[in-house]
């Protein structure tokens, strides 16, 4: 069990890399003060509500290195408890 846990940590931070390098930056709304009326009226835009992110470029490196360490780790896990088991 703890190896495909750790399987699909490392693939959702290999997919999270994977789009970090795609995007420029990233909107957030905040979701207690937007409205769905505010999204379908385009002369209002929620502007006041937007957070916008931009990932450093270190970081989609970083989070498919991390991604990748974990999915080799997790392929390693039935070897080491073979091992302290003998």
């Amino acid at each position: 069990m703890w190896r495909s846990i750790f399987i699909a940590v490392g693939l959702m931070a290999i997919i999270v890399g994977v789009e970090c390098l795609l995007i420029d930056s990233a909107s957030f709304y905040s979701a207690s003060e937007t409205r769905a009326s505010t999204f379908l009226n385009p002369i209002n835009a929620p502007s006041a509500n937007i957070r916008l992110w931009q990932p450093e470029e270190w970081f989609p490196w970083a989070v498919l290195s991390i991604g990748l360490i974990t999915i080799l780790y997790a392929f390693t896990l039935p070897r080491r408890f073979r091992r302290a088991a003998a």
